[in-house]
């Protein structure tokens, strides 16, 4: 069975999560699988937007705890996942994520490393690495304090325990909750608006809205700048000024 499904319509390419009888458990298999996916998209000019989902149960559960328990100390050291998570994270379009239901651990670390997170009403987002006497290791603690501050961080790293869609939607790590039902879609609406825009622009504010998680004010105008004058040479900032001149929609080509 093929755990990684691929699907596209117009701009927006939609990867699904598919190990449903391990509840979608991010196994170093699967993280390959969405990497070498992603890496593909991030050259395929017909993709200007990326939807990762699950099923209706499980966005994912987390770790593969099986694969996990035949790791010693050295295995850990030498594991492949950190550099999976840097390429997954190194995708340069608009990436998205449409939640329903378990988002834990890992998976709760790979909707926190998209751009932006839709949420079904019966999501839920934790990081109960503690309870099995770990934390989290894929950027869990650093993102979610990063999205829902100090206060709600420590709670759920050091207690392990989820909040549910609203809660995270108010704590800034979700931007929309909606019908369970319809959260694939409205997320695949939402990348289809984000994918009409100039692709060269769309990966330069990418870019920026980053890098300020990461460097000082100061630093973040500087880049800020620099991206905003480097737009000025590409036809695309050309067509967009046109196209508003002349009241009529962009045709834009990423040059």
């Amino acid at each position: 069975m093929n755990e990684l499904l691929s699907s596209q319509k117009q701009r927006v390419l939609t990867l699904t999560l598919n190990r449903p009888e391990a509840r979608n458990a991010l196994n170093n298999a699967l993280l390959e699988q969405l990497a070498q996916a992603l890496e593909k998209a991030q050259h395929d000019d017909s993709v200007g937007a990326v939807v990762i989902t699950g099923n209706a149960r499980f966005f994912a559960a987390g770790a593969d705890l099986k694969e996990m328990a035949s790791r010693d100390m050295p295995a850990t050291l030498n594991d492949p996942r950190p550099q999976l998570w840097a390429r997954i994270e190194r995708f340069p379009k608009p990436l998205l994520a449409a939640v329903n239901g378990y988002a834990l651990g890992a998976g709760c670390e790979l909707a926190m490393l998209c751009d932006i997170v839709l949420a079904g009403d019966n999501a839920s987002f934790g990081l109960p690495e503690i309870t099995l006497g770990i934390m989290p290791g894929a950027g869990g603690t650093q993102r979610l304090i990063r999205c829902v501050g100090k206060a709600l961080a420590y709670r759920m790293v050091l207690t392990g325990e989820a909040i549910n869609a609203t809660q995270a939607q108010q704590a800034g790590l979700v931007a929309e909750v909606t019908p369970a039902a319809l959260t694939l879609e409205y997320s695949q609406k939402l990348a289809a608006r984000i994918a009409q825009h100039a692709p060269l622009a769309l990966q330069a504010a990418k870019m920026a809205l980053r890098q300020a998680h990461e460097i000082s004010l100061t630093q973040g105008l500087q880049q800020e700048r620099q991206l905003f004058t480097l737009l000025a040479a590409t036809e695309d900032r050309q067509e967009g000024i046109a196209a508003f001149l002349e009241k009529r929609p962009a045709a834009f080509k990423g040059r």
